[in-house]
């Protein structure tokens, strides 16, 4: 059974691709009232904010006429970021040798959350290295998932560090 984001995935993805961008992942925030439902765009030329307004308005109407979510809903389109979240493994597969962090659906060694070097993936396994130690998560389990921005510091002298 396919859960509401990848229903919505489904339906809002040849529109997104039409305009001319891949549709990153989306994420649903059921909060009452207050209810989210953002969908991150890319494309090889980057996002602006008025790409994300176009697909907005299209993406909008669409969503007005199939009526996937009931209730209120503010829709919010956006580039997924330096922090970008990754929902698929040709998306981990991407970022092998960025760091990430997770958090599982439930509990590993007790714990949810881990950090490290995202080594690649392994069938449906994501691989992340942590103090040393590797890690295994089947991609059913990960409950979330970015990409942790790594800035190098500039001495002031023209080279990095």
């Amino acid at each position: 059974m396919a859960t509401r984001e990848q229903a919505i995935h489904a339906l809002i993805e040849p529109t997104v691709t039409s305009l001319g961008f891949e549709l990153w992942g989306i994420d649903y925030q059921a909060q009452g009232k207050h209810s989210r439902l953002i969908i991150y765009i890319d494309s090889d030329n980057g996002v602006n904010v008025d790409d994300c307004a176009q697909v907005s308005r299209q993406v909008s109407a669409l969503l007005d006429v199939e009526d996937p979510i009931s209730g209120h809903y503010n829709l919010e389109v956006s580039s997924p970021g330096m922090d970008r979240p990754l929902y698929t493994l040709a998306q981990f597969e991407k970022y092998a040798g960025h760091y990430v962090q997770v958090r599982l659906r439930e509990a590993f060694e007790d714990r949810r959350k881990f950090r490290g070097l995202l080594m690649g993936i392994e069938e449906e396994d994501v691989i992340i290295r942590v103090d040393q130690e590797e890690f295994g998560f089947p991609i059913e389990t990960i409950d979330r998932a970015n990409v942790v921005p790594q800035f190098e510091k500039n001495d002031g002298k023209g080279g990095t560090h």
